[in-house]
């Protein structure tokens, strides 16, 4: 069957892009499968296939060179035992960068430590790049890397956005942005969840375009298999 959207295609392009504006929509994969009449696993494997798209996306537009704020956050339980934030356990570490009035970078991090945070910031950000971060220890010996305009925010003194533009409100934003939508899931398999993230970071990146007609792009030039 002809579809210029995807490879060997078992259904028609017109279902297809049915499907897609429904993707675009926000809706799950239950949804669309009730509003297409399409098979559910039909429907999950298209879902998987431009998730992973986006994943690719991502990788290809990531920030490199600019002002940026950086930060991690945790998604998981609330609190666990009695702790909260960076001490709960069971969470997924997501690190993130987000470039001034451009576009965010997340990153499943394996573990908190200085030395993954300063991995993800070289692998995206050119040393020459002004970096906003708060005072956490993870983010220590970033000058020695090379990083010489590494400016830090003190939220324990209420420093939240300083005149002097040293700040991290912009991923901050991104945070709450990728937490709330996230949690409408009601919990995601670990396995799946990058997948998740990538998507929220197009979404959020793309607020204001036209997400339908970027998606509608992207495959017609790279066609789902």
């Amino acid at each position: 069957m002809k579809n210029k959207y995807i490879y060997h295609a078992k259904i028609s392009e017109e279902k297809f892009r049915q499907l897609l504006k429904f993707f675009f929509l926000d809706l799950t994969a239950a949804q669309t499968t009730e509003l297409t009449g399409l098979n559910h696993n039909t429907v999950d494997r298209l879902y998987l296939a431009i998730r992973q798209r986006l994943i690719e996306y991502s990788c290809k537009t990531s920030p490199i060179k600019g002002v940026f704020e950086a930060n991690e956050s945790y998604f998981g339980p609330k609190r666990v035992k009695g702790r909260r934030g960076r001490g709960a356990g069971n969470k997924t570490i997501v690190f993130n960068l987000y470039k001034r009035n451009g576009k965010a970078y997340t990153e499943i991090a394996p573990n908190a430590a200085a030395v993954t945070s300063q991995e993800i910031i070289r692998g995206h950000a050119d040393i020459q790049s002004v970096i906003h971060t708060d005072r956490w220890r993870g983010y220590d010996g970033l000058v020695d890397l090379g990083y010489e305009k590494h400016f830090r925010v003190n939220h324990g003194n209420n420093e939240f956005a300083l005149s002097n533009g040293n700040h991290i409100n912009g991923i901050e934003g991104f945070g709450g942005f990728a937490k709330h939508r996230l949690s409408k899931f009601k919990g995601i398999p670990n396995d799946k969840f990058m997948l998740h993230l990538k998507e929220t970071e197009f979404r959020f990146n793309n607020r204001g375009n036209n997400i339908y007609k970027i998606l509608l792009k992207m495959l017609r030039e790279n066609p789902l298999i």
